[in-house]
């Protein structure tokens, strides 16, 4: 992550709309050394933007749930989720 102070950023702002349009990093804003905004590309995907907002964090291990294999079990949880919810009627 790069960090530029607000002067840098407004004698320059062309300069370094490109490079986050470009790399897909964003860049954080500093004003008297103390961060106050970031600069982040428009994404259609909204686990990358919910990053760039800081509002989650990126899985460390690598690898998705969709890669790993079912468990097998003969536990039917279908028929016990239509169970729980006959017994609340």
């Amino acid at each position: 992550m790069e960090r530029i102070g607000v002067r840098e950023l407004r004698q320059h702002a062309s300069r370094y709309l490109a490079k986050v349009t470009a790399s897909g990093d964003f860049i954080e804003i500093t004003e008297h050394g103390r961060p106050i905004a970031r600069l982040v590309p428009i994404t259609d995907d909204p686990w990358a933007d919910m990053v760039a907002a800081g509002e989650i964090t990126p899985a460390a291990g690598g690898g998705s749930v969709r890669d790993m294999e079912p468990i097998a079990s003969d536990f039917d949880a279908s028929g016990e989720l239509a169970d729980l919810r006959a017994a609340e009627r």
